[in-house]
Formats: structure tokens, sequence, C-alpha cells
């Protein structure tokens, strides 16, 4: 589908009446870039990616409800609201889309994707499990842990415990703080138990569940850093080896960090088949 260069914001209007804003960038077949955690389309790598790809595809970012200029998020928190969010959008593009989904927003894109919801080619960017002994597990408490913090009024001590598990070190977690991204990441700290619902439960150091990922019909690139860690490239070639007919490609030199313009090509290049 072809669409308009124009990158104002729309909405889609979800499966519980949640808005979600998306913008268009580019034109050629629709493309829906799902964020991961912290992410949204005023933060993260959203319009670079968008830029990067716009030559070749009408790129739809969206804000992940609770997030930017879409409606809030609620708790508990089901999964089943975020497919359906993404489904909207996908709709919005026309029907059915390509996807790329990063960090969590893979986890989220391999969900919609079991679920039925209508992808073309699937791009999934380190899907966060751990599916091995290379790395010790999250604690499957984690979601709940971090919603009591918000709900207590401590939302840096959210973003804090959520950048400890990931691992980042103590010392950059404290510049962090003094940066001017720092009220932007806390004013969207509510969202962090969304993404870890999400994950956590691939996050416990076992095999995905045999089968799990066998109704996934779309053709599937599942993407790894060369020089992420490797319980990440672990759970990446077990990803791909779950989802039938899936491909997995390492890219040199990457990290968990997306750099747009390394991964746009080589997302191009597969979705252009």
């Amino acid at each position: 589908m072809t669409s308009t260069t124009s990158s104002s914001t729309r909405f889609a209007t979800s499966a519980d009446g949640t808005r979600i804003a998306y913008e268009n960038r580019g034109s050629g077949p629709a493309l829906v870039f799902v964020d991961g955690a912290m992410c949204h389309r005023a933060m993260g790598p959203s319009r670079d990616l968008a830029e990067a790809l716009a030559a070749d595809f009408t790129v739809h970012s969206y804000d992940r409800r609770g997030r930017g200029e879409s409606g809030p998020g609620s708790w508990p928190y089901d999964v089943t609201t975020e497919v359906d969010d993404l489904r909207a959008v996908i709709e919005s593009a026309g029907g059915k889309a390509h996807v790329l989904g990063v960090s969590s927003g893979g986890a989220l894109a391999l969900e919609a994707a079991r679920r039925g919801v209508p992808v073309d080619r699937l791009a999934v960017y380190e899907a966060p499990f751990i599916v091995d002994d290379t790395r010790p597990p999250n604690d499957p408490n984690l979601p709940a842990q971090l919603q009591q913090l918000v709900q207590q009024g401590r939302r840096g001590d959210a973003v804090r415990t959520f950048m400890r598990t990931v691992g980042v070190p103590a010392p950059f977690i404290w510049l962090m703080r003094v940066m001017p991204t720092w009220p932007k990441m806390v004013a969207i700290a509510h969202t962090l138990p969304y993404d870890l619902s999400i994950v956590v439960e691939h996050e416990q150091g076992r095999p995905l569940p045999p089968g799990y990922y066998e109704k996934v019909a779309a053709e599937t690139l599942v993407l790894a850093g060369g020089k992420s860690p490797a319980y990440m490239r672990n759970a990446q070639a077990a990803i791909a080896e779950a989802v039938p007919g899936a491909r997995l490609e390492v890219v040199p030199g990457q990290t968990h960090m997306v750099r747009a313009a390394v991964l746009g090509p080589v997302v191009a290049g597969f979705l252009r088949g």
C-alpha cells in the first residue's frame, strides 16, 4: 500500500476505546514499528529508523499505550490490550503490514503474530528473553514490584530498578539522573510493568515452551547484535528455531542499542524480499 509522506499525528482506536497515536513517514508498502521499553515516537530509535526506511516503505510509528500522545494504560496489565493496539494501527495502515519490533516491542510483535494479527513479514531485533543459564533469570514478580513503586509515587526508583535489571552499570544510572532525558523516562515509568509482563515469563532461564510460536505465519527474520551478551544472542537463536521457517541473522558490531543506519538496511533488504 502506498501512503502519504506526512508525519503529523494521527489516531487509531483500539478495541477497548483507547486512542493510539501514530505518524507516517515515507512511501511504499506499509511497515509498522513497535518500540521497546522507555521509548516512544519522541524518545528512542523510532524516528531515526523511520527515516532510514522511508525510501522503501510507509513507516507507521506509534506511541504504545501510556506513552506520548496515546491514551493511558491500566493495571493489572493484559498483553491482549497491546496486541489490539498493534492490530488497530495495522488496520489504519490498510489492514495488513510488515512489522518491525525491537526489544520488548519485538516480543509484543511476536505475540501479536502468534495471535493471528495480519502481518506480512516480521522482523524482530533482540527480544530480551533468557532461555538458558548464561544469565541469571529475572524475578517473576518484577512487574508487580515496579507497579508497587509507581503506585507509591517512587517513579525514579522504578526506573532505577529497571535499569539495574537490564544490566546498566550503577555509575551510568547515577549519571542518567542529571541528564535531560531522565524526567522523560520517569514520566513513563508506569509503562515499565507492562513491558516486563510481556517478557518475564520467558526470562526464567528455561527453553521456550514447545510449540509456542508454531502459529506465527509471517515470514520472520530474527536479529541479534554481534556484540550483545551470550544470553541475548542465544535467545534470538531459540526464537528463530521456534518460529516456523524463521531466519536468524547476527548483525556484526551491534549491541542492544539500536543504530538505525546499521539496522535499517538489514531490515529493508529482508522486507523487500
